[in-house]
């Protein structure tokens, strides 16, 4: 049974509880209500993009006196804020337990035309400040509308982990090189071509920062490069057995950049959403006993879109190099002059053995994995199996595939004298939140499963390691 590629749609955007405004404040003027620690906070960083920052408090913390010492755009003015202060105004904060300072505020600003934003009273902002992450000239911000700057804050933690303070230099040299490649006499697709192996270049040496010499290399390589800038490329990335936590920092970076994102059935929507909202999607999935694109018609697409120009990913449930016909996919774009990369995934016996929280490898019992697809290409049960290497007691095997076809595996493994009451165990959906175990043994696993409707992927884990603990 076949099927067609499908092109899906990119959904329309989600509702936003803010629109993520980035505001170049440099050489304009920013106004600031209050004196608190609040106050300085919000002095610090508006004097940090540049602004003239006029302050309006009465009775000023000792660190915002600090900041107006340090700040040479900063002027401390000890009055109430008035009417005539807002004009000439880019934006406005205010930080005060003062109900009438704030009313007076908001009016000030609003005859003026200025936008506010009056800490923790959100109904009476223009704007939310969000979360900052700082790599300056990269910058990120966070928000949750106000709901949790609680929550906003872990999740600055988290991306601030991702993002080391090194990468300010990355950041600070694309925008210190930008005119000199603009000059450089490359074409279009010449730049674009020196900036994607720039950023690989940032991801790949993040910790340190770059050089003029890496700026020389990567415009000799993009000019060396010449007409293949011009052809497209294609990434075979592994999407992991369904959490999209484990999908690597690679394969995330590799589907920000995509321009069309080929994905299997056993990818989860999650995933995709990690490529830009302008890439294109097409579905090209093939289920086993189930409706499936000609994997001839996948290489064919590959081909077809990498001479057009694209910027593909492959997009493969697990790692895409177990079981996932990927040598035939990489050999039919070498056929046609194309180099692809590889961004391995977490393979779904891994996956399964974390669901278990047991090890597939033990000193003791388990010297060797060995992974098999439990049916052929045509659906069918292979024979040709080393049996006596599948028996092996002190072995772990991994059956890929292997629902259908497991009372016939379970019957040859027993009689090729595996033991009875060898452990065995179905893991469907491993890492999602739908994940289920079934527990048996290599005799009476079959019947156990055959009581269970099983609608998701489904690994099979054989050994004793896998009880050791």
């Amino acid at each position: 049974m076949t099927r067609r590629p499908d092109e899906v749609s990119s959904d329309l955007m989600q509702p936003l509880e803010t629109l993520p405004v980035f505001y170049p404040l440099a050489g304009k003027r920013v106004i600031v209500i209050g004196g608190g620690e609040g106050a300085a906070w919000k002095v610090d960083l508006a004097a940090a993009t540049g602004a003239q920052v006029d302050v309006f408090a009465l009775e000023p913390c000792e660190k915002l006196r600090e900041i107006a010492a340090g700040r040479d755009k900063v002027a401390l003015h000890a009055r109430p804020a008035g009417a005539a202060d807002f004009t000439g105004v880019a934006l406005a904060f205010g930080s005060t337990f003062d109900d009438a300072e704030a009313e007076a505020a908001r009016a000030a600003a609003t005859a003026a035309g200025v936008p506010l934003n009056l800490a923790d009273r959100p109904s009476m902002s223009d704007f939310i400040m969000g979360a900052i992450v700082n790599r300056s000239p990269l910058v990120i911000g966070v928000s949750t509308g106000g709901a949790s700057p609680v929550f906003a804050q872990a999740v600055r933690g988290r991306i601030e982990s991702l993002v080391p303070a090194t990468f300010a230099a990355w950041a600070k040299a694309a925008q210190a090189w930008r005119p000199q490649v603009l000059a450089s006499g490359l074409d279009f697709l010449a730049r674009r071509d020196f900036w994607r192996r720039f950023t690989r270049l940032a991801f790949r040496d993040i910790e340190r920062a770059p050089t003029d010499h890496d700026r020389d290399a990567l415009l000799a390589e993009a000019r060396e490069a010449g007409d293949d800038a011009a052809r497209g490329r294609v990434t075979l990335v592994g999407a992991g057995p369904g959490d999209p936590e484990l999908v690597t920092l690679k394969g995330m970076r590799a589907l920000a950049g995509a321009d069309v994102v080929l994905f299997d059935d056993l990818v989860p929507a999650s995933i995709l959403d990690f490529a830009r909202r302008e890439a294109t999607r097409i579905n090209v999935g093939k289920r086993g006993y189930a409706p499936s694109v000609r994997q001839e018609e996948i290489t064919s697409l590959l081909v077809e879109l990498a001479r057009a120009g694209k910027n593909i990913v492959r997009l493969k449930g697990g790692d895409p190099l177990i079981f996932g016909r990927a040598n035939e996919e990489i050999a039919a774009l070498r056929e046609a002059g194309f180099t692809i990369e590889i961004v391995p995934g977490v393979t779904a016996a891994c996956a399964g053995a974390a669901a278990l929280g047991a090890s597939l490898t033990s000193r003791e019992t388990a010297r060797r994995v060995q992974f098999i697809t439990a049916h052929t290409k045509d659906g069918e049960f292979p024979e040709d199996f080393d049996w006596g290497a599948l028996a092996d007691k002190r072995a772990t095997t991994a059956v890929y595939m292997g629902n259908r076809t497991l009372p016939t595996l379970s019957r040859r493994l027993l009689q090729e004298g595996m033991a009875h009451d060898t452990p065995a165990f179905v893991i469907e959906r491993a890492s999602t939140p739908d994940e289920r175990i079934i527990k048996g043994t290599i005799a009476d696993l079959p019947e156990k499963v055959a009581g269970e409707s099983l609608v998701g992927p489904v690994m099979v884990l054989i050994g004793w390691a896998l009880v050791e603990n």
